[in-house]
């Protein structure tokens, strides 16, 4: 598979290479060969890996790989935490600042799309948040439908930021209610705060890799073996006497989530294993859509990396 198109991300912008492709695609071992030729450091861009104490269901690069090439926003959180991409947006972009400064090539490695896409361009004024104001708005909301006046809120809206009205289907409140929440929290228009946000702040090569669908299956079952083998049941045993119980979001990601009813008793390792394989399938189909719809993205077959070294150096040589 090779490449589809090239960079086009405006000149004179510091460099980030992205490093992407479905789970169980090659990212790991391809990423560290690109920081260690290019000067580069990685930072991941997978929502798993950046919780403590969950390592083998989340592939999360091993202290020997580690060794090999710094990496960064791993093992950040705990497992109860509330991490979101606005979290990740702010502390990916410091350290893509850091590297810059120091003439570092950051590469960014994972599949989790609103991450990669919320370092890269931001999320559009999603951190103005206040719980008061959006419960005030949905109060009146639920006012004007008892009225019989559906759309007061969106020609509120209309008035103060018509780019925003425009764009939002005027019986989608819900919307309609955050963007005067943002507006009410930061004193902007929402469409000033989503121009500001996709203004380019990088030079960006976005590299995705993909062996192919029947390759990937194959991984992904010698994938989930391997962790099954690893000791996945005992870490989530582990999670568990932690004290981080199976209601949590970060528990219930795939392999974590198939392990619960294995720890209380109610199921076994060979009867969840193969519902395990068949969710990670689902989750790649999803990356592989995902990936997909991105206009400037360089497909490589992972098994081709000199293929993938020719176009990082190009990209770093420009």
């Amino acid at each position: 598979m090779g490449a589809s198109t090239s960079d086009t991300s405006p000149a004179g912008l510091p460099p980030v290479v992205v490093l992407t492709g479905p789970t169980a695609a090659g990212k790991s071992a391809l990423a560290i060969s690109l920081a260690r030729r290019f000067a580069g450091e990685l930072i991941n861009a997978d929502s798993q890996q950046v919780y403590r104490y969950m390592d083998l269901g989340t592939a999360k690069p091993t202290a020997e790989q580690r060794a090999l090439a710094p990496h960064h926003l791993i093992d950040i959180a705990d497992p109860d935490e509330q991490f979101n991409a606005g979290r990740y947006a702010a502390e990916a972009r410091a350290v893509l600042a850091a590297l810059h400064a120091q003439r570092r090539l950051p590469i960014l490695v994972g599949g989790t799309g609103l991450y990669i896409r919320a370092a890269l361009e931001g999320l559009g004024g999603a951190a103005g948040r206040n719980d008061g104001i959006r419960r005030a708005l949905e109060d009146e909301h639920a006012e004007a439908l008892r009225a019989g006046d559906a759309l007061r809120l969106h020609r509120r809206l209309a008035a103060l930021d018509a780019p925003s009205a425009a764009r939002l289907h005027p019986n989608d409140s819900r919307r309609v209610i955050r963007a005067l929440e943002i507006h009410a929290v930061s004193g902007r228009r929402p469409s000033e705060l989503r121009s500001a946000a996709c203004a380019p702040r990088y030079r960006v090569l976005h590299l995705a890799l993909d062996p192919g669908g029947e390759e990937l299956q194959r991984r992904i079952a010698a994938r989930c073996d391997a962790m099954i083998e690893a000791g996945l049941l005992r870490e989530v045993r582990g999670l568990r006497r932690r004290g981080y119980g199976p209601e949590l979001p970060a528990m219930r990601a795939i392999g974590y989530r198939h392990m619960q009813p294995v720890v209380d008793g109610a199921n076994t390792l060979a009867n969840v294993l193969p519902a395990m394989k068949r969710d990670t399938w689902r989750l790649v189909r999803r990356q592989r859509t995902w990936l997909r719809g991105i206009p400037a993205v360089q497909w490589f077959d992972p098994r081709d990396e000199a293929s993938v070294l020719r176009s990082v150096a190009a990209f770093a040589g420009a």
